[in-house]
Formats: structure tokens, C-alpha cells, sequence
């Protein structure tokens, strides 16, 4: 018998399907991407392994979904908080979309380092993850794309332009965000400003900040507010 969205059927298979990657998350937060085991995770929720492939195909296909769901969640919180301060002047802005991503990050370090990198040796996420991964970087592009580059960024912001030239992709992704705005301009102090801010995250989800005496949180204000005055946000 078919089933619709939204029948008991369809909420016990979903939720079973969040039971697993709910497992599989404790997992990789105990041994990292690469001990994710499907044989494992169904013996923590005492069934059989080959249960299992009646909601995901592989472990590739459930590290598929983890990614995907930690790209729509920050790009979620992001969204809000570009919602929540819009009109507001381009650095206050900044401040709020960066300190929203690290909240997220850190109140989901697993799903963080997921997205933060290869998350298993030989595997290669798929090509749809690509636009999942620009929504969360898209709120930044209309508000980075209100300062002005310097000369030190010259060649990145060619760099950059001839992406958008030669990747149409690109060049709608940041139409889509930033309409009207200068591509090279965008993309450019987008990419600074996530080597900034993916610097910080990175290094406080990691633990590596234990014992240094600060606090995350600030040193992320700093390093905002260091970018604001370097790419002329006011």
C-alpha cells in the first residue's frame, strides 16, 4: 500500500532515520569521520546491519545526509541572522553573521567538523553539497560587498573575478545575494573574511584555545572588527 507524507508510516520511517543519524553523530564525536561504522551504529540501536540499508543506501550515502543537514542547519542560522539585522550598517552586520555561524559551530562541534573538512578517507561528497555550502556564506557577500578593496587585495579581487567570468554558477550565486554588487568586490572580501572566521571557529571547536585565558568569543570580535577597518566597513 502506498504511503503519503505525513502518515504513520512516513513519521516512524523518519523517525528512525533521525534515531541513526543521531548514532552516527555520537560516533564520529568519539572517533571522528572515519570510525563511522554502520555495523556499529546498528548495534547501538539493537538492530540488525543490513536493517540499516533500509534508510540509507552506504555510509557514504548517511555521511552524505550529515553534511547536507549541517550545511542547512548554519545556513539556516545565518539566514535568520541576516534577517534579524538587515538595514542595519554593513560592520554591526558582520559582527552578528559571524558570531551566529560560531554559536552554531560550537553548539554542534560534530556537525562542524563534518563540514570543516574531508570528513572520511576516500570520500567525496557529492556535487549538490556545493550549493549547500555557498547558502551559508551567501549572507556575508552583500555585506562584505559594501567596503572597498585595497590595493594588497588586487590580484585576489582579479582572482576572483575571473571565477565569476568562468563559473557561471558563481557568478548567480552572488547575483542572487548581492544584486548590483561588484563580483570581484564580494567574492573577494568573502574569502578574507572566511579565512578569518573559519580560523577562529575552527581553532576553538578543536579545543586548541584550552588554558590560553580568553575568551573565543572575543578574540572573533577582534578579528572582525580588524576585518571591518581593513576592507572599509563602516
Amino acid at each position: 500500500m502506498a504511503t503519503r507524507d505525513g502518515t504513520p508510516r512516513q513519521r516512524y520511517r523518519e523517525q528512525v532515520r533521525a534515531e541513526i543519524k543521531e548514532a552516527a553523530l555520537a560516533q564520529i564525536g568519539v572517533g571522528g569521520a572515519g570510525a563511522l561504522s554502520l555495523n556499529a551504529v546498528a548495534k547501538q540501536l539493537g538492530v540488525t546491519g543490513p536493517a540499516l540499508y533500509k534508510y540509507f543506501r552506504s555510509r557514504d550515502d548517511l555521511l552524505t545526509e550529515l553534511i547536507s543537514d549541517g550545511y542547512d542547519a548554519a545556513a539556516a542560522a545565518v539566514r535568520a541572522a541576516a534577517e534579524r539585522t538587515a538595514g542595519r550598517p554593513p560592520r554591526e552586520r558582520l559582527h552578528a553573521l559571524a558570531a551566529t555561524y560560531r554559536e552554531w559551530a560550537v553548539a554542534a562541534p560534530h556537525l562542524y567538523q563534518l563540514l570543516a573538512g574531508t570528513p572520511s578517507p576516500g570520500y567525496e561528497a557529492p556535487p549538490e553539497t556545493v550549493d549547500r555550502a555557498r547558502a551559508v556564506l551567501g549572507p556575508f557577500l552583500p555585506v562584505v560587498a559594501q567596503g572597498r578593496l585595497g590595493p594588497a587585495a588586487d590580484r585576489l579581487a582579479a582572482q576572483m573575478r575571473q571565477w565569476a567570468d568562468d563559473t557561471p554558477a558563481v557568478a548567480e550565486w552572488v547575483r542572487a545575494y548581492a544584486p548590483g554588487c561588484d563580483a570581484a568586490t564580494a567574492l573577494a572580501g568573502t574569502v578574507a573574511l572566511w579565512a578569518r572566521l573559519h580560523g577562529v571557529v575552527d581553532l576553538e571547536v578543536q579545543g586548541q584555545f584550552t588554558g590560553m585565558g580568553h575568551q573565543p568569543a572575543t578574540l572573533l570580535e577582534a578579528e572582525m572588527e580588524s576585518f571591518a577597518d581593513t576592507w572599509g566597513l563602516s
